[in-house]
């Protein structure tokens, strides 16, 4: 019958110490150095904003308002010329501003605001279409990173702030006020 011994004295040759060290770990110095400084190239210091006309609006969790929009896919009451996504694309920026404005990530209201105030959720009136038919076309394509941003500058932060239904009760009394025209 074999005698089966520990795998360590087995494996390690006899000029190997039988007895191990325990592994060392990480610790931390009592305290730090130097403190840090924003030095490095690309830096955002002092003065300087990300905030301005075509810098966007910075929010958390913007790719949220994606998955929200597929929820409207097939929805949206569209005319003549004009295209889903890019009516979705178009809201969305301007869903992802009314989030950034309260500092939170987009939720379905976001969404709804925006497609309330273009008229997308119902008859939207005739020249209302005419001229968001020029605005949002091609907005969903490689390059409508700027229509987008121009969309979302457009709507005053006061329209931006109107729960889904007063957006669409606005937009049914004059649609130009609550888009700032």
């Amino acid at each position: 019958m074999p005698v089966w011994l520990p795998c360590a004295l087995v494996a390690a040759p006899s000029y190997v110490p039988a007895t191990a060290k325990a592994p060392s770990i990480y610790r931390s110095p009592p305290r730090r150095g130097d403190p840090w400084v924003a030095d490095r190239p690309g830096e955002v210091v002092g003065g300087e904003s990300s905030a301005g006309p075509g810098l966007g609006n910075q929010g958390p969790d913007q790719g949220y308002a994606l998955n929200l929009a597929e929820r409207f896919a097939g929805r949206l009451t569209l005319a003549p010329g004009e295209r889903e996504d890019d009516a979705l694309a178009g809201c969305v920026a301007v869903a992802l501003r009314r989030a950034s404005m309260f500092g939170r990530a987009p939720v379905m209201h976001d969404l709804r605001v925006a497609l309330e105030l273009f008229g997308f959720l119902d008859d939207a009136d005739a020249e209302l279409v005419a001229w968001r038919r020029t605005r949002f076309a091609g907005a969903a394509g490689h390059h409508g990173y700027h229509l987008k941003v121009r969309l979302a500058d457009q709507v005053p932060a006061e329209s931006l702030r109107l729960t889904p239904a007063s957006a669409a009760t606005a937009r049914a009394a004059d649609w130009r006020t609550p888009l700032g025209l």
